[in-house]
C-alpha cells in the first residue's frame, strides 16, 4: 500500500480510533493525542508488514490507552485528580467538543467506566462497546481469551450493578432526585422547596465546600439557598446508582469529584450528604440506572 493511500485509510478509521480511545480515557485531549501516535506508529512500518489494517490499528490505539490508564492508576490520588483537572479545562482541551463527546457516549457511562481497572476497562469498552472478539483483545491485555472474559464480565457487573432497595422505593427516590437536579440547574428556589422535606438535613465533607459554607444545614430554605449557590456544580452532576439507590455525582472529565447520597421519605428528600473525601469516594459503589447504557 502506498503511503497516501495508507494514510487515507487511516483517516476513513480515525472516528472510530478516537471513539475507542475516549471511552477508554474520558478525554478527548488524551484521546486524541493516542490516535496521533497510532499514526506516528504506522508511518513507521512498512504497509506490507499489516495484514489486517482494522486489526492492527485498533490493537495499537488499546496498547496506548492501556498504559495511559496503568500509569494514572499509580499516581497519588491529589495528583491524579490534579491531572483530571488539567485535562477537563486546560490547554488542548475545547470544552465544546469535550462536552459533544460526553454526550455522546453518556455522562453517567463514563463516570461507571472510570470505576474500572485498566484491564477492565479496556476489555469491557472493546468487547461490550465495539463488538471486539476476546480472542482478539487476549493478546492486547497479555491474558488469555477465557480470563479477558472474566474481565469484561466482572466490569459488566460493576457497571450494571442491580439496585439494593424494593422498587418502589426505588422509582420514588429516582423521581424525587431527578427533581432535586433538575431544580437546582435551573435556579429554582420553589420547586426545590418542594422537593426537599421542611427538616431536610444536608451534610457535606469539607473539601466538598467552598470556604465559610457549614457542613451541616438544617431546614429546606436554608438547604435549598445553599443548593443554588452551588449551582454550577450540578451542570457536571449526572444521576447514578450510588450504594444501590439512586444519587448524583458530579464529575469532570468522567472523574467523580463527588457524590451525593439521598434519604427519601413520602417522595420528598429528608436528608442528603456530599461525599468529597478520598478515602469515603473510594468506598461507593456506583452503577448506571437499569434503562440507562
Amino acid at each position: 500500500m502506498r503511503a497516501d493511500s495508507l494514510a487515507l485509510a487511516f483517516e476513513q478509521r480515525r472516528t472510530r480510533l478516537r471513539n475507542i480511545a475516549y471511552r477508554m480515557l474520558g478525554s478527548a485531549a488524551e484521546a486524541d493525542d493516542a490516535v496521533q501516535e497510532t499514526w506516528l506508529r504506522l508511518d513507521r512500518v512498512a504497509a506490507a508488514e499489516i495484514a489486517n489494517l482494522d486489526g492492527w490499528l485498533t490493537t495499537v490505539v488499546t496498547r496506548i490507552c492501556l498504559d495511559a490508564l496503568r500509569v494514572r492508576a499509580q499516581r497519588a490520588e491529589t495528583t491524579e485528580t490534579a491531572a483530571v483537572d488539567a485535562r477537563a479545562t486546560g490547554p488542548g482541551a475545547d470544552p465544546e467538543d469535550e462536552a459533544l463527546l460526553a454526550d455522546s457516549v453518556g455522562r453517567a457511562m463514563l463516570v461507571v467506566l472510570d470505576v474500572l481497572g485498566p484491564e477492565e476497562r479496556v476489555a469491557f469498552v472493546l468487547h461490550d462497546l465495539f463488538a471486539v472478539p476476546f480472542a482478539d483483545i487476549a493478546p492486547m491485555l497479555g491474558r488469555t481469551p477465557a480470563t479477558t472474559k472474566k474481565l469484561a464480565s466482572r466490569a459488566r457487573l460493576r457497571v450494571h450493578a442491580p439496585a439494593r432497595v424494593e422498587q418502589a422505593e426505588f422509582a420514588e427516590q429516582r423521581v424525587a432526585v431527578a427533581a432535586f437536579l433538575k431544580a437546582a440547574r435551573e435556579g429554582d428556589l420553589g420547586e426545590l422547596l418542594a422537593v426537599l422535606a421542611p427538616d431536610v438535613v444536608r451534610t457535606a465533607d469539607p473539601a466538598a465546600l467552598p470556604p465559610g459554607m457549614a457542613a451541616l444545614v438544617r431546614g429546606a430554605a436554608a438547604v435549598a439557598e445553599g443548593t443554588l449557590v452551588l449551582r454550577q456544580r450540578s451542570r457536571d452532576a449526572v444521576l447514578l446508582l450510588v450504594d444501590g439507590r439512586p444519587g448524583l455525582v458530579v464529575a469532570q472529565g468522567g472523574k467523580p469529584l463527588f457524590a451525593v447520597t439521598f434519604t427519601v421519605h413520602a417522595g420528598r428528600i429528608a436528608a442528603y450528604d456530599v461525599v468529597a473525601a478520598p478515602d469515603r469516594l473510594a468506598e461507593l459503589t456506583l452503577a448506571l440506572l437499569p434503562d440507562q447504557s
